[in-house]
This record gives C-alpha cells, structure tokens and sequence, in this order.
C-alpha cells in the first residue's frame, strides 16, 4: 500500500527545492508576532515604497529619479514569485493544492532575497488534485496580490507578463534543482500558460526560450532609464524596439 504524504513532509520537500521554495507553518488562527507580519494590501503598498527606495539606492539616484509603477512591477514580480514557487512545487511533487487567502499568509518583508514565507498549517490540500484545479491558486492569493498592486497604474499586461515570467523562473528552479522533475514541470506550466488568465501572456521563441509577452519595466529603475532587460523580456527580441512599455 502506498500512504500519501502528510502536509508537513510535502511542505519538507518544497522547501529543499530552494530559498524560493521554503515555507515556515503557522496555526489557522495564530497572530502573527514580529517580525512575522500578514500579507496585507496595506503591508503590500508600503512594500511599494520600500523597493523603490531600495531602487534609488541601489542606483545612487534621488527617490524620484524611480517611477512608482516600476518599484511596483518589481514589488509584484518578487512577491508572485515567491507564492507561486512553492504552490507549483506542491503539485509538481505530490499533485497537491496550496490554498490560503494572501492575508492568511504570515512574511517577513526583507529586502534583497526571497522574503520569509509563513503558511496556514492546513494550507496544503489532504489529497491530490487535477491539474486544471492549480489554477484556482491564480484567482485566490495571486489574484489577490495583483489586485493590491492595480491601483499603482499597471496595465494587466505588464502584471499578467509578470506572472508567468515568476511561473517559469519557478519552473526552472525545480527542474535544475530535481532534474527528474523537469517533463513533469513542463508540462504543468504550459497548462497554466494556456489556461484563461494566462493565456498569449507568454511565446517560446524559435530556439525554444521563453519570452513573455510584456517587460516588467526594471530597467527603468537604472539612471537614464538605461538598465539591462531581464533575460525574458519581449523587447530582447528586437533591440531597436523603443522601450514605451
């Protein structure tokens, strides 16, 4: 007889793929205590403005030389990457669902790596699900997220691009850290990719590279507006594009 998995030794093995990965547990009802916060909208807001102070450091540039809608493109891309990380690995793994409301979610809100991430305990589903069922994870936290981040501006491009550039980069890191995964993988994120939300946000080029559909605007946070593109941009394929994303 084969037994499933508990919750917690799937939560184990998501957290061995990586620092993306890893996941701390709390109590359904617990308060969170510090540094531990809730991923609330408000704590996202202001997460916001963190990155873009960072941004201008970073850059040795004044805090206005940093439009807000780019500090907010990165805020989203870093914060979907780092739900959707472990939320793809817990299906890839063990064909099960993470399921929580983002603010039952408990982080630290660091910067410069992936943020702390606390889950409910009861966050991953008792048994496997379908695959179509992964998408709800789309409509719950995720879309959750974007929401919060809307009011600064972007357009459902930009924030669907950003999306499936965070489920790809994720896909990448489980198949480069468990190499028996990566069919597996693959196929789990060309269904998201095809599934309506997502759906045209991304394309494969000629030599097989991804490359999404939008740029997450990064490159406007470097002086000049001159930073290097991400390497799956959309404008990377054709440098002479004017860069009015």
């Amino acid at each position: 007889m084969t037994f499933a998995p508990t919750s917690g030794a799937v939560i184990t093995e998501i957290t061995a793929l990586g620092p993306f990965f890893a996941l701390h547990t709390h109590a359904v009802d617990a308060r969170p205590v510090e540094p531990w916060v809730p991923m609330s909208r408000q704590l996202i807001e202001a997460r916001v403005s963190a990155v873009r102070g960072w941004l201008a450091t970073a850059g040795e540039q004044p805090l206005d030389a940093v439009e807000v809608r780019v500090a907010a493109s990165v805020t989203h891309l870093g914060l979907a990457a780092r739900l959707l990380s472990p939320a793809l690995a817990a299906f890839v793994l063990h064909e099960r669902l993470l399921t929580f409301a983002l603010s039952d979610a408990h982080w630290q809100p660091v910067l410069g790596g992936p943020i702390p991430l606390s889950v409910p305990s009861t966050a991953v589903s008792a048994g496997p699900v379908p695959p179509e069922a992964l998408t709800t994870f789309l409509d719950g936290p995720i879309g959750e997220l974007t929401t919060a981040i809307r009011p600064f501006s972007l357009s459902p491009h930009i924030l669907r691009g950003n999306l499936a550039s965070a489920l790809n980069g994720a896909a990448t890191m489980i198949a480069t850290a468990a190499p028996e995964l990566a069919e597996r993988t693959r196929t789990t994120l060309t269904l998201l990719l095809d599934s309506p939300a997502l759906r045209d946000s991304a394309t494969t080029t000629a030599n097989g590279a991804f490359r999404r559909r939008s740029c997450c605007l990064i490159y406007r946070a470097a002086p000049g507006h001159k930073g290097s593109l991400c390497g799956d941009c959309v404008l990377n394929r054709d440098a002479g594009r004017a860069r009015n994303r």
